[in-house]
């Protein structure tokens, strides 16, 4: 069953996610053990369709030593190498299923820092990202089964469910939302440790439908840069560069970051003075995947939750530029469904979204579980 599933995933992000056309490279970057089946589906994918395919094995067990032990010349001459390889690719898919996610998570901060700036800023943030079709996604081990609290079998049948849903169909229900977003200028939105406003007039929506994530189902934009005031705290935790952040509270004055906490204040603020960039927000999204609904410290995963939104300290999207640039773009969740607290999202003075439910029922609707199952699996 399993070999059929991947068979059917391969063939969903080769040709609906990275639209992947004969002649074209694609470069398929492999890490973790597990993911060799699938990454076996999508080479033989890719070669059926008439594309080039490029692949690699990475995980973080092997980019600890080069992290730790590498000097500022050393990470500039690998970035260089990278994004020469990054340049010569139509499309790029990221699969990742590492053993240890922890595994970078006692790394001098000034090492990451220089692998961020050299290596990933341009190689991904600026090269890939802007310049490529692209999705990454993780794919189900133990590693994984184990931050999500529950057994292996059970976390890859929420897998394949989540990510073989008809994304055709949620982007469909989505271009309501996205119409919406267009029309709104203020957003305020109050919850447990949270009241914030910010402008999102004349910034373009984008819906986020299978074509970057798999999993994927947000709706994004980005504010005004400079309006946001108020304080905000996540409630979900964020695994960020092996660290395991909890009760993140920031507090903002005309768009920045004036004050930031969580169980570790030092590291925090360390993330966010990479740059000048790091203490604005690049990105507000509205989380809507229905089988998503509880964190399991997996970005990818967490940021999709019904129920959600996230608030993105760092860089923009091109498609949805506000002027933020940074080496850095952490998406970070708070859950407003009443069995995490509930919570209230208003556009322009109006009610739009209460404890994680959208006002509008045919909205809310087209959002289901029964709207949106794929007949594939």
């Amino acid at each position: 069953m399993k070999d059929k599933r991947n068979e059917i995933l391969a063939k969903n992000l080769i040709n609906y996610s990275c639209q992947l056309k004969k002649g074209e490279t694609i470069m398929i970057e492999i890490k973790g053990i597990e993911t060799l089946e699938l990454a076996k589906e999508l080479i033989k994918e890719a070669t059926r369709v008439g594309g080039i395919p490029f692949w690699y094995y990475n995980d973080e067990s092997l980019q600890r030593p080069w992290i730790m032990g590498a000097s500022e010349a050393q990470f500039k001459a690998f970035g260089k190498l990278h994004l020469k390889l990054m340049k010569e690719c139509d499309a790029y898919l990221g699969l990742r299923g590492s053993d240890n996610p922890f595994d970078l998570a006692d790394v001098d901060s000034k090492q990451m820092h220089m692998n961020q700036m050299n290596f990933y800023k341009p190689v991904h943030l600026v090269q890939r990202v802007k310049k490529t079709k692209w999705c990454v996604l993780r794919y189900p081990n133990n590693a994984m089964a184990q931050l999500a609290e529950t057994s292996q079998e059970t976390f890859e049948k929420f897998y394949f469910d989540v990510c073989c849903l008809d994304y055709a169909k949620m982007s469909k229900a989505m271009t309501p939302l996205k119409r919406i977003m267009e029309k709104t200028d203020m957003v305020r939105i109050v919850a447990p440790g949270t009241d914030l406003s910010f402008s999102i007039k004349g910034i373009p929506v984008v819906k986020c439908d299978g074509g970057r994530n798999i999993p994927d189902g947000e709706v994004y934009t980005a504010p005004v840069r400079d309006s946001i005031n108020g304080f905000i705290t996540y409630n979900t935790p964020s695994l960020h560069d092996g660290f395991t952040f909890e009760n993140i509270r920031f507090e903002f004055r005309n768009g920045k970051i004036v004050d930031a906490d969580s169980n570790n204040r030092e590291k925090i603020n360390k993330i966010l003075d990479t740059d000048k960039g790091g203490r604005y927000i690049g990105e507000f999204a509205i989380g809507v995947n229905p089988y998503i609904l509880h964190p399991m410290k997996d970005t990818l995963f967490d940021e999709k939750i019904a129920g959600s939104f996230h608030l993105t300290p760092g860089a923009c999207y091109d498609e949805a530029p506000n002027g933020n640039n940074s080496a850095i773009h952490w998406d970070l969740v708070q859950i407003q469904r009443k069995d995490y607290g509930g919570g209230e999202i208003y556009f322009d003075g109006k009610l739009f979204r209460k404890n994680g439910i959208f006002v509008d029922k045919k909205l809310e609707k087209s959002f289901s579980k029964a709207a949106l199952k794929s007949k594939g699996i």
